[in-house]
């Protein structure tokens, strides 16, 4: 029994970071180009009428969580090499 309370509370930890870097980055990359979409509205002629900045702040925002999870999980899988090359130790190597 012990066994089996350990596999499923390593196994929800797994699916909660499947659904949020699986589907949840994708998911905030879409909202942030749907907001990027309501960022401004243009006239028949191609001018820009009004600019919705909440639209266009929620849009930046959700691409620099992307960009922050990208470099994130770049520097993460790099940390043993950062660390032999430069010295700096990331995320709490020793």
């Amino acid at each position: 029994m012990h066994t089996l309370i350990t596999n499923l509370n390593s196994l929800w930890r797994v699916a909660l970071a499947g659904l949020v870097l699986g589907a949840g980055l994708p998911m905030v990359f879409a909202v942030g180009v749907r907001f990027w979409s309501l960022a401004e509205t243009v006239s028949a002629d191609g001018r820009v009428v009004q600019r919705n900045y909440p639209a266009l702040a929620v849009a930046l925002l959700c691409f620099g969580l992307i960009v922050a999870a990208i470099l994130t999980g770049i520097l993460y899988t790099a940390k043993a090499f950062i660390a032999a090359r430069f010295g700096i130790h990331l995320f709490g190597q020793s």
